[in-house]
């Protein structure tokens, strides 16, 4: 994957919403508003699957490496099997669907959207919709891990269980009154990151493993050379499965830059991207890291160039948690140049 550039015969049309790796595979799902759906697999250099739609995608999710689902701008959520590339619809909001996760603890798809409600959906059931909550406001962004819903509204953070979903078990307001772009949950820990309009991030741990707990906020880029501060909103947020305490965050000029939640430090920032970050993942194992670089309608001046996404070899992330700063220049030269870029 060293060096090699790769186009997709077909390029994206629209800005895109979400990308993920597959739970178990280097299989890349991307969600775009051109409405289609495409599985790429980063192993092969190949496109799996393309399947149009009848709307804009504004989210997607994996149930399983066989099976995925989608938030349509119509209001509608679509399951894709995509060995066969068949679609059948699970449900519909009265309203444009803006969030998608699944929760493999308690199988069930939960979905937000702009009729202020959270629907839980069984989908091992005919009749699948299995609860019902209305926010009385729009959710800007989900996050999913294991029994817990975490849920960006406004400008506060709610935790709900998903035994019991009648009322938040955590409610809280990180940025004091600033809007809330993106959340992230944490698969190790009790916690969540939270990302700002502002390109501020506010960082909460709780680890059953440790007797310390982590919270601070911190903005992503320092105050420039007139003591400005940057005001990127932050647009996603990822944990390394592989690395303990690191995360990547992405934001509206095309910034994307490696933290140590232990250390409060930023470990590598990655060479500009051409556009804004939409969306980023992690493969399965933390060796890719997969960038989403493109307009994401957020503001009226964005660049509106092509999207591409790029794909990131972290073989050298666990070297650059302890590395010094002509170290972490080093390694960030070298995830540049290993690189595939589609």
């Amino acid at each position: 994957m060293k060096g090699d550039s790769l186009r997709l015969e077909t390029p994206i049309g629209d800005a895109i919403s979400k990308i993920q790796f597959a739970p178990n595979s280097n299989n890349l799902l991307i969600s775009s508003w051109d409405s289609s759906l495409r599985l790429y697999d980063v192993d092969n250099s190949v496109l799996r699957l393309e399947a149009p739609s009848e709307a804009a995608l504004l989210d997607c999710c994996f149930q399983d490496d066989f099976v995925a689902f989608t938030a349509g701008s119509d209001g509608f959520i679509r399951r894709y099997n995509l060995h066969s590339g068949t679609i059948d619809t699970v449900g519909n909001h009265d309203d444009i669907v803006s969030c998608i996760g699944y929760a493999n603890e308690t199988c069930q798809l939960i979905t937000a959207g702009f009729d202020k409600k959270i629907l839980l959906w069984d989908i091992r059931m005919e009749n699948t919709l299995s609860c019902l909550r209305n926010l009385g406001t729009e959710v800007n962004s989900m996050s999913v891990s294991g029994l817990y819903l975490t849920v960006g509204i406004e400008t506060s953070v709610h935790i709900y269980d998903l035994r019991c979903f009648d009322k938040p078990v955590q409610s809280k307001e990180p940025h004091n009154g600033t809007q809330i772009r993106c959340v992230s949950s944490i698969s190790y820990a009790k916690g969540f990151a939270v990302g700002s309009v502002d390109g501020r991030v506010a960082l909460q741990i709780s680890d059953s493993s440790s007797s310390n707990d982590t919270g601070f906020i911190f903005r992503c880029h320092p105050k420039s050379k007139d003591a400005r501060h940057h005001l990127a909103s932050v647009n996603d947020i990822i944990f390394s499965p592989d690395v303990r305490g690191a995360f990547v965050t992405g934001d509206n000029e095309g910034y994307v830059m490696l933290w140590d939640a232990g250390s409060k430090k930023r470990l590598i920032e990655l060479p500009r991207y051409p556009n804004s970050v939409a969306s980023l993942s992690y493969n399965h194992a933390g060796q890719l890291l997969a960038v989403a670089s493109s307009y994401t309608y957020q503001e009226a001046n964005e660049i509106e160039d092509p999207p591409h996404i790029f794909i990131h070899s972290m073989d050298n992330m666990d070297k650059s948690v302890s590395a010094g700063s002509s170290e972490r220049l080093r390694l960030a030269a070298s995830l540049r140049n290993q690189t595939t870029f589609l």
